[in-house]
């Protein structure tokens, strides 16, 4: 992982097209604009943890069997 110190104001440049950019840090919270290409997707972190948790307990709650979730996988492509 790198770590960069940035001030208010200061960005970032990844891959030549998106830009991470300090909008402001108040109160120990600090925020980001990013801007990157459309076909690009930015999405919260712990967004994807609460998907992938729900995910799991509606596996466990309504039997899914793990086999055919597999097969499923490699039916579309994502194995």
């Amino acid at each position: 992982m790198l770590v960069l110190a940035r001030k208010l104001g200061e960005s970032i440049i990844i891959a030549d097209n998106i830009t991470v950019k300090v909008v402001s840090v108040e109160n120990g919270v600090v925020k980001l604009g990013i801007d990157a290409p459309r076909e690009i997707s930015i999405i919260r972190s712990e967004l994807i943890e609460e998907v992938r948790e729900s995910n799991k307990a509606a596996v466990q709650a309504h039997g899914v069997d793990k086999d055919d979730i597999d097969s499923l996988s490699k039916l579309l492509g994502k194995s």
